[in-house]
């Protein structure tokens, strides 16, 4: 069953903004290479990036993978409406058994969940969404197809509004920075 994080409110500042930059475009930089980047001891990289690990700015190290790039290049965003009473575990923990669908949020308005859910082609669409509306507690969801990503999930822009740092390339390792 999937859990809410109890994250606490963080302020970033210049540094934190320049680390995350230079860790989301060089991930196997290392804390050493970061620290000889950003003209900053090692042992400040480090607390930098444990604090912003146990606050829970950075979720995660793990590679970002493309669904298209595996064979599923179909997205689809649906909205379900749920039959009230139990809640909302019992459908999640419905959709958490269905490797297609990539995330489920709780909204307000018309629905109750909104799913992003990824396929192989639109056949495979229709088998996704038959498992999804295979629950008791799924009253009626209604899709669309994602027909282009215009803007991909992204955090950087909000990273550099927070922290104040201005938007920009980030310098590679051992180079200058690349021209606009």
């Amino acid at each position: 069953m999937a859990e809410l994080v109890d994250t606490v409110s963080m302020d970033l500042d210049e540094l934190d903004g320049r680390l995350i930059a230079l860790f989301t475009d060089h991930p196997q930089i290392g804390v050493l290479g970061a620290s000889r980047e950003l003209g900053v001891a090692r042992g400040t990289v480090q607390a930098r990036l444990d604090r912003l690990l146990a606050r829970g700015v950075i979720r995660s190290w793990a590679p970002q993978v493309d669904p298209g790039a595996m064979g599923y290049p179909v997205s689809a965003f649906c909205t379900l409406e749920i039959r009230q009473g139990r809640g909302h575990s019992p459908v999640v923990d419905h959709l958490s058994r269905i490797p297609e669908v990539l995330e489920a949020h709780t909204i307000t308005g018309s629905g109750d969940l909104y799913i992003h859910i990824v396929a192989r082609d639109n056949a495979d669409l229709q088998r996704v969404i038959d498992a999804v509306v295979d629950d008791e507690h799924v009253i009626r969801a209604n899709t669309a197809i994602s027909l282009a990503t215009r803007i991909a999930l992204r955090t950087m822009p909000l990273v550099e509004a927070a922290s104040g740092l201005r938007p920009g390339p980030v310098t590679p390792p051992g180079g200058t920075p690349a021209s606009p």
